[in-house]
């Protein structure tokens, strides 16, 4: 993994260049993002640019073709090593270590590093077992970083998801933190770092991960999956940031257009006309109700476009071509005074279709409320 192969996240990137350059490279980092965010890419790609053979200096990126490269690449130098959830499984089925799913890890990451811990546990067949860094793992680790360096400048232990960590495997970690074996680096991930004992928290620098924006989503399906524009806003939207449920989504719901039925949708709430409204709710209910949900989802997240750009259109810069003539139009119907009330209609559906209420009673229902709002506008 190159720095080069990540989304935007430019300022992070250089701050983390220059840590290595300067030579100030902290010897326990945690790197915090949200489930599909950066983080692990970016470690990876750190982890790759601090061990890098033939790095020039000042080079903006590892080389990506020295032998160090290679194996990190491939998840397989000798001096790279991953701390990782496990549970038992057919295959593992006692003694769960990391060492013991380091196949499974390496075919896992080949798939992308912005999957998250649900899909982790799927992928090793964990079935509903749930997963966490065991005991065991603390003993591997103090055996582990016993060890100097087999050949790179740095010996690297990444634990993936560290706030799963069993106590004994979360006092060996803080142990070592406290007193830091030589030219060892700890690289944390973490998605819900509050969970982790504050005397870990103490012990590690920050390296704060923002989600991605909307527009690097959308350029990142466009660009590696040639997923169509309008497609990839829409998938993009619904994503909030999350690369890596962009990625699973994109090739869901193809036949269906959410900005133009959200377009739709709104009119006919604010005619008020029932037969309208009771033809669109036929359609809404052929959706299925995985569509259904993604549909109110994306209306919630359109209808947050609205309300800035009637406060200031500054406020939305990238607006799709077919989405802004109605935007400008149907903000004078969204202002501070109905927005709440608005959200919380369509927060409500999407709740009811969660617990498989009648979609089209639930559509039907939440159609008049909103043309309620709007009129007030």
């Amino acid at each position: 993994m190159q720095f080069q192969d990540i989304p935007n996240q430019l300022v992070l990137k250089d701050v983390l260049r220059q840590s290595v350059q300067r030579g100030h490279v902290a010897h326990a980092q945690l790197f915090r993002g949200a489930e599909g965010s950066a983080a692990l890419a970016l470690a990876l790609a750190y982890a790759q640019y601090l061990n890098c053979e033939e790095r020039p200096l000042g080079a903006l990126d590892s080389c990506g073709h020295c032998p160090a490269c290679l194996k990190t690449s491939k998840l397989a130098h000798p001096d790279l090593n991953f701390i990782l959830p496990t549970t038992t499984t057919k295959a593992v089925p006692k003694d769960a270590t990391s060492a013991k799913f380091m196949g499974e890890w390496r075919t896992f990451l080949a798939e992308g590093p912005y999957q998250g811990f649900n899909d982790w546990m799927q992928h090793i067949g964990a079935e509903n077992k749930q997963g966490s860094i065991s005991k065991e793992e603390a003993g591997q680790l103090l055996k582990l970083v016993s060890l100097k360096a087999f050949e790179a400048r740095f010996k690297i232990v990444l634990l993936w998801l560290p706030e799963l960590m069993h106590p004994a495997a979360a006092n060996a970690v803080l142990k070592l933190l406290e007193e830091p074996p030589p030219a060892t680096v700890f690289l944390l991930v973490s998605h819900e770092p509050e969970r982790l004992l504050p005397t870990i928290l103490s012990r590690v620098q920050p390296v704060v991960v923002r989600p991605f924006s909307e527009d690097d989503l959308t350029t990142y399906l466009t660009t590696h999956y040639h997923v169509p524009e309008v497609k990839a806003r829409q998938v993009a939207q619904l994503a909030e940031g999350n690369l890596g449920a962009a990625i699973a989504g994109r090739d869901q719901s193809a036949d269906h257009d959410y900005a133009e039925f959200f377009i739709k949708w709104m009119r006919k709430c604010f005619s008020a006309k029932m037969v309208d409204l009771l033809s669109l709710a036929d359609e809404f209910q052929k959706m299925g109700r995985e569509n259904q949900k993604e549909q109110l989802s994306f209306s919630l997240g359109l209808l947050r476009k609205v309300l800035l750009f009637g406060l200031d259109p500054a406020l939305v810069p990238h607006l799709p071509a077919q989405e802004q003539q109605f935007v400008q139009g149907f903000s004078r119907f969204v202002t501070l005074r109905n927005a709440d009330q608005l959200s919380e209609e369509l927060n409500t559906a999407h709740y009811h279709i969660e617990r498989n209420a009648n979609p089209r009673m639930v559509f039907v229902d939440a159609s008049l409320r909103l043309g309620q709002q709007l009129r007030r506008a």
